[in-house]
């Protein structure tokens, strides 16, 4: 397997389940931060070449705020959760009672909530990888920007260069309040941590 497109079918879904308990369990840690329900849609997990996430996220100029998480051990590579400016809005003043006008200029405080959602949604999913699998998984401490998406891509496009021209991304639909919106989380393991993970589920990942 040289690229995330290889895999088979039967692979594909093993990660969309992994993502949708992944999210179910961000869900449901980010409802207890801000003591409202989140309800969410089915996620779903694209294999995308690098050129075409921008469009899908809704263009290289849409700001969103990225939270970015190394992961280490039985695994290598790299998570980034993506937060719609809408959504962070929403989620800050929840959390501290004050409106955000410009997500560009957060206070300190702020950053460090943005840090802490980003790291349970990535954390989220990184658990439930190493609970199905019995895999030790080391996480980076999360490193935050709010910028344009084409800039946010532009990390894991320079990281992962050498390895693929492709990324996996998570997408799911929020629903708070009379709020909907979408998130994403980007999930670049290495090609042998890939391997490893259905080599551990005892199945087969190339068609």
């Amino acid at each position: 397997m040289d690229q995330y497109s290889d895999l088979n079918n039967t692979a594909k879904e093993i990660l969309a389940e992994i993502g949708n308990i992944g999210t179910g369990h961000a869900i449901t840690s980010l409802s207890e931060m801000i003591g409202r329900r989140i309800d969410m849609d089915c996620p779903s997990v694209h294999i995308l070449e690098y050129h075409k996430v921008p469009e899908l996220l809704g263009g290289v100029e849409q700001v969103q705020a990225g939270v970015l998480l190394q992961v280490t051990g039985d695994i290598s590579g790299m998570f980034m959760f993506l937060i719609s400016e809408s959504f962070l809005k929403i989620m800050l003043q929840e959390l501290t009672g004050v409106k955000i006008e410009d997500v560009g200029r957060l206070e300190e405080m702020e950053r460090s909530a943005v840090c802490e959602m980003g790291n349970i949604m990535c954390c989220s999913y990184i658990n439930a990888l190493a609970q199905m699998m019995n895999f030790k998984i080391d996480v980076s401490v999360p490193d935050l920007c709010v910028d344009m998406t084409g800039a946010l891509l532009s990390v894991p496009m320079i990281y992962f260069a050498n390895i693929s021209d492709e990324l996996l991304l998570i997408q799911a639909s929020y629903h708070l309040g009379d709020l909907s919106v979408v998130n994403n989380v980007l999930f670049l393991p290495e090609m042998e941590s890939l391997k490893r993970i259905f080599e551990a589920l005892g199945e087969s990942y190339e068609g």
